[in-house]
């Protein structure tokens, strides 16, 4: 698998927020998001091969039974991540993958939990909608939001495409978190807002 980082840090989102955690990112993506974390990580040509038995061993060395596999985009390298994250999940890891809800994350699912970000307006990127049917309820979905056009446009899906995992409004780093929060608070919707912990403290 073509791998830009494996490292251990604390989960900044999502249902296990706070969590001591190990990263598995994989390099290479389908998308050019305005917020993307990692843009060094966009070309597959960034990371480095390994085999799944170094990518195994490098993570048990990290000490941690959680694991979150990120990108780029991971699931671009399904036939190779599948298998690893059977072999994780029988070795009794709890996982979550990170994507971009453009690519079927049906495989995985009973391995790992998904998180699907759904890309809003300013991204400038689109996920695939029809995804959100196949959220279960150790799933979540996150709406990453910057302004009023990106909070109408989270409303409208999450009415429109309701899910049994949590779903979390997640703003843009620097943007206007109180307005944001405003907002959200005059929703009738089963939503969190979460801020991004690992930018909040200064970590990876």
């Amino acid at each position: 698998m073509q791998v830009f980082e494996i490292f251990s840090s604390f989960q900044g989102e999502g249902r296990r927020q706070g969590m001591r955690c190990c990263f598995l990112r994989l390099a290479g993506c389908n998308l050019g998001c305005r917020w993307c974390d990692t843009p060094d990580a966009r070309a597959a040509a960034a990371g480095k091969e390994l085999s799944s038995a170094d990518i195994l061993n490098r993570i048990e060395a990290m000490g941690t039974r959680y694991l979150c596999v990120t990108g780029g985009e991971p699931l671009l390298q399904m036939d190779e991540l599948a298998p690893l994250l059977r072999e994780l999940s029988a070795r009794g890891y709890a996982i979550d993958i990170e994507t971009n809800g453009t690519i079927p994350f049906c495989l995985v699912q009973p391995y790992a939990s998904i998180s699907m970000d759904v890309k809003c307006p300013s991204s400038g990127e689109q996920s695939d909608l029809t995804l959100l049917a196949d959220i279960g309820s150790e799933d979540s979905v996150k709406y990453v939001v910057a302004d009023n056009a990106d909070l109408e446009y989270a409303y409208e899906q999450i009415r429109s495409h309701p899910v049994p995992g949590a779903i979390f409004i997640s703003p843009v780093y620097g943007s206007d978190y109180a307005q944001i929060a405003e907002t959200v608070m005059e929703w009738d919707l089963p939503v969190r807002l979460q801020l991004q912990l690992h930018k909040q403290i200064g970590v990876k």
